[in-house]
């Protein structure tokens, strides 16, 4: 027998028996991954591979210790997160989110609405836009990869991959908080802990997940 023990964490709003009355906006119909019928499809445009085990999508790192789904899709999830940099040197800043959900500082970024044919490409200038006011569509970012992202809602059988994007600035832009975003804010991007110092000093706190996609931006600035 296993011990494999995981927390169930749909949010009431996704369960089958709310599902059959409302399907949120955000979200899929298919109350189970069974209900699903492209499955081929979406295996063939994954950022990451992955498989089916029992009709079940299996997250291609393994366990999470969660189960259920809190993203709008059953197996991955494409996200793109834009990384928007002003300045240069130890005076740079990065353009930084509060989550509505959580609270936290993030990047501004969001889902790609691949059942809409949207590209990560599009859909980084769609939720820069939509979360902060600052439209980029006139300039061309430098892809930085693409990650399986620690997200707080992923689960055994549903998941975040992300792309990743750097938008390098000569100077600040006005930003606002929108959407998905209570507030928009240019924080100083020297190195990882003067980001972390100033973000604590704002009584605030920088999303765990975002950390190494930052670290990645701050590398690349660097060479």
């Amino acid at each position: 027998m296993s011990d494999y023990m995981p927390t169930d964490i749909t949010p009431p709003e996704l369960l089958p028996s709310a599902l059959a009355h409302h399907v949120p906006d955000w979200a899929e119909a298919a109350a189970t991954p069974a209900d699903v019928t492209d499955w081929a499809d979406r295996q063939a445009r994954a950022l990451f591979p992955y498989e089916l085990a029992d009709g079940w999508p299996m997250h291609p790192q393994g366990r999470t210790g969660r189960v259920g789904r809190n993203l709008p899709l059953w197996g991955e999830n494409q996200a793109a997160d834009p990384i928007v940099v002003a300045g240069y040197g130890q005076t740079r800043r990065v353009l930084l989110i509060t989550r509505s959900d959580i609270e936290a500082e993030a990047i501004p970024g969001g889902m790609v609405d691949v059942h809409l044919g949207e590209t990560a490409p599009a859909a980084l200038v769609r939720e820069l836009e939509e979360e902060t006011g600052v439209d980029l569509r006139k300039h061309t970012p430098t892809i930085l990869g693409r990650d399986l992202v620690d997200d707080w809602r992923a689960s055994d059988h549903s998941w975040v991959a992300s792309t990743s994007a750097l938008y390098q600035l000569d100077v600040t832009v006005a930003a606002v908080g929108a959407d998905d975003a209570l507030d928009a804010t240019w924080y100083p991007f020297g190195d990882l802990d003067q980001l972390a110092a100033a973000i604590t000093a704002a009584g605030r706190t920088l999303y765990a997940a975002h950390q190494p996609l930052l670290q990645r931006a701050l590398d690349h600035l660097a060479e």
